[in-house]
């Protein structure tokens, strides 16, 4: 299923490409321009980003054609050894382009140096004849780049949110039964690393679909996998303070009971207050409980608190997410 889906992308984007290049070089051919192949290279440039990467490239390019023809004025005109012009015209053009951050439109002002260049020409007629070669360039990539289906993808965001959630409650489980001293309960480590990695390829989905979709809420998904992916990171630190403990004390039994009820709140849009006010109740009875007698105790004791401490940060990172990263309108609808 997801070879299939990958399939359909590229196809999608390889006939959008070759259809806008070959329909650039046209229309630049029916306007009898110079150089006309350079509008399909303009079109395969801009179209290989997303809807919103698009707009904002073209705009980038229409401001630095202008910086383009000025430096190719400014250089080839005063300096008559064509090599070292053109070396200190993509010299100034790549400084510019790096200090603008408009890196992704060096090589079309590039490619208009060496019209330039080659040409020899300086007239109103020839900046026209260049800057229409980047306006219809841009300008198929922008109308091809409209038909990009997302049809589909928030249901398909929406299990995955639903499988990421279920793999992370199993892992808590497993978390627990560590505290329990239950010998079957070691192969978490495997479990949340496959969670981690499934968790960096749903990410650069989820950026793909906000950057080609319009609507305010498009960035939920990328900030939900983005939160899941820190609680995962958090679940390392976890699991590597509870291997530490050499003998469980008592208190591991409190604990693994919270794991155990926090496990069942691992929900789309759950805001975690209650769980961290429980936390603070626990903080408050593991302060009072006795002091530990021997060394080994008192460490299993220390590295108790700070499991307390990782599962407090892991329930802020839900918390934080709730606050300033959900919006109803995009989320699941979980309840909880």
């Amino acid at each position: 299923m997801k070879k299939t889906i990958k399939w359909k992308k590229y196809l999608l984007l390889a006939g959008k490409i070759a259809a806008g290049s070959s329909l650039a070089i046209y229309t630049a051919e029916c306007l009898h321009l110079q150089f006309s192949a350079s509008a399909g290279i303009v079109t395969l440039l801009t179209l290989i980003t997303t809807r919103k990467g698009t707009l904002r490239l073209s705009l980038s390019r229409l401001i630095t054609f202008a910086f383009t023809a000025v430096l190719t004025w400014g250089t080839f005109l005063q300096i008559h050894s064509q090599w070292i012009a053109y070396g200190l015209f993509i010299f100034l053009i790549v400084l510019l382009c790096e200090v603008m951050d408009w890196r992704s439109t060096l090589s079309v002002n590039a490619v208009i140096g060496t019209h330039f260049l080659t040409a020899n020409d300086y007239s109103m007629e020839f900046f026209l004849n260049e800057f229409l070669l980047v306006v219809i360039g841009i300008l198929f990539a922008s109308v091809l780049n409209l038909f990009h289906s997302t049809r589909g993808q928030k249901e398909h965001f929406a299990k995955e949110i639903q499988e990421v959630e279920n793999r992370m409650q199993d892992i808590l489980g497993e978390l627990a039964r560590y505290l329990s001293d239950d010998p079957q309960a070691r192969h978490v480590w495997a479990d949340i690393v496959a969670l981690e990695n499934r968790l960096q390829e749903l990410l650069p989905e989820a950026c793909e679909y906000e950057g080609n979709t319009f609507s305010r809420e498009a960035a939920y998904f990328s900030r939900y996998f983005e939160m899941r992916l820190s609680q995962c990171h958090i679940l390392h630190n976890l699991h590597y303070e509870i291997r530490k403990i050499r003998s469980m004390p008592v208190q591991a039994k409190i604990v693994m009971q919270y794991i155990l009820y926090m496990k069942a709140f691992v929900t789309e849009l759950n805001e975690p207050t209650l769980q961290l006010r429980y936390l603070e109740d626990l903080f408050e009875k593991m302060k009072k409980e006795p002091l530990p007698v021997t060394r080994e105790e008192f460490e299993s004791r220390a590295l108790l608190y700070h499991i307390l401490m990782d599962l407090e940060e892991f329930l802020i990172e839900k918390k934080r997410f709730v606050t300033f990263g959900c919006s109803g309108a995009e989320a699941g609808k979980s309840g909880s």
